[in-house]
């Protein structure tokens, strides 16, 4: 009987956020992708922590799992890319877990025409999680347990313009869960 609970309660929650992001992924079906991440400040259980846009050039997006090599920290694959680049960090909060938000998204983004996943990692097999928080995101706040990481990296297409995004989700404990989104629209050059 115990195991009925939980099992409600868990496919309740899920229910919940699918229900939230599928709202916010029907709007999403004919607009860009930074009305994905308006979307996703307004999703309820989400407060964002951080935020910063700023045009890069050459900006490393990685393809591989992050791995030490002759001493120093890389990617096992990456692309270049440049253009105008949107972070995003939210703490995930009320009982959801990161995982389950982002789990939802990728449903969403999977959806989209024009939508391709270029690398997909989980828990260990994406490297150490203290490499993701500080080298690549330079957010000290997502490093946690590195059997709950996940990261994606799509390319995508809407309005005549390319895009990659890339979602990081981390966890340390059931009430430090964080989801971080880099949006990069990619300079027309």
């Amino acid at each position: 009987m115990i195991f009925n609970h939980m099992s409600y309660g868990f496919s309740y929650r899920m229910m919940l956020v699918s229900l939230l992001l599928l709202v916010a992924g029907a709007a999403v079906a004919a607009v860009t992708p930074e009305a994905l991440l308006r979307q996703l400040n307004d999703y309820p259980h989400a407060q964002q922590v951080a935020h910063s846009e700023e045009e890069v050039r050459d900006h490393e997006i990685g393809l591989g799992a992050m791995q030490k090599v002759s001493g120093a920290w890389r990617f096992k694959n990456s692309e270049r890319q440049s253009g105008l680049l949107s972070r995003h960090t939210w703490q995930i909060v009320d009982g959801f877990t990161s995982i389950e938000v982002m789990d939802e998204l990728v449903v969403t983004l999977q959806e989209q025409a024009g939508t391709t996943l270029l690398f997909a990692c989980e828990a260990r097999a994406c490297g150490q999680g203290a490499q993701w928080a500080n080298r690549v995101f330079h957010q000290r706040l997502l490093y946690g347990r590195e059997d709950l990481q996940r990261y994606r990296v799509y390319a995508l297409q809407a309005d005549d313009a390319e895009y990659r995004l890339v979602l990081y989700s981390s966890a340390r404990t059931a009430d430090r869960q964080y989801l971080h989104v880099d949006l990069l629209r990619i300079a027309d050059l």
